[in-house]
């Protein structure tokens, strides 16, 4: 997969800069518990059409092919999800915290830094919400910054916050997934990740 995604930018069409936003979206979205309302059809189309577009023709119909083999697709994926990000046995596998891996603890003083630039940017945690350091927030919190247009907001975001724990995020993803979906998932954003930096 790594080789395929390695030939070049993506295509993104006269609007880059709303591709670029709502491709950090997506992949954020990617990386929710999975739930009939939006783990759709729909979804799957797109997710294989930009493993597509990204040359990873095979990967895409290996994926494919991986869905149409379940006898229970959703819960498969939950349960994976369940055991990679929340709970696995005898340990989380893949804690979704950049504080885990930075502060070796949850909720440490890189998630409080990691608010501290969200509000410097004009964004803030809707109450309910996970901790600020949680993958899929600093994901949608690069798709804000990629709408308004700030990249030097982005660029800094990726060197000072995200990249700075993602690589041992990645790894353990790789190294612990049984399902080809979240490894793909992660493989894309690591792209797109060093693209943008």
């Amino acid at each position: 997969m790594t080789a395929s995604l390695s030939s070049g930018q993506p295509a993104v069409g006269n609007q880059q800069i709303q591709d670029v936003s709502l491709l950090y979206r997506f992949l954020g979205q990617s990386l929710k518990f999975p739930e009939l309302s939006w783990f759709t059809d729909d979804f799957r189309r797109s997710f294989s059409a930009l493993l597509n577009q990204l040359g990873a023709v095979q990967e895409a119909l290996d994926l494919e092919k991986s869905f149409a083999e379940s006898a229970d697709l959703l819960e498969e994926l939950q349960v994976e999800y369940t055991r990679l990000f929340i709970n696995g046995v005898p340990h989380v596998a893949a804690p979704p915290y950049a504080s885990v891996y930075l502060d070796k603890s949850l909720q440490g003083v890189h998630a409080s830094r990691t608010l501290a630039f969200y509000r410097e940017k004009g964004c803030d945690m809707a109450e309910d919400s996970d901790l600020p350091d949680h993958i899929v927030h600093e994901l949608e919190f690069l798709s804000h910054l990629a709408a308004d247009n700030d990249q030097e907001g982005e660029r800094e975001f990726l060197r000072r916050f995200f990249l700075t724990w993602f690589p041992d995020f990645r790894d353990n993803v790789l190294k612990e997934a049984n399902h080809p979906y979240y490894r793909l998932v992660i493989t894309m954003i690591d792209y797109f990740t060093k693209e943008e930096e």
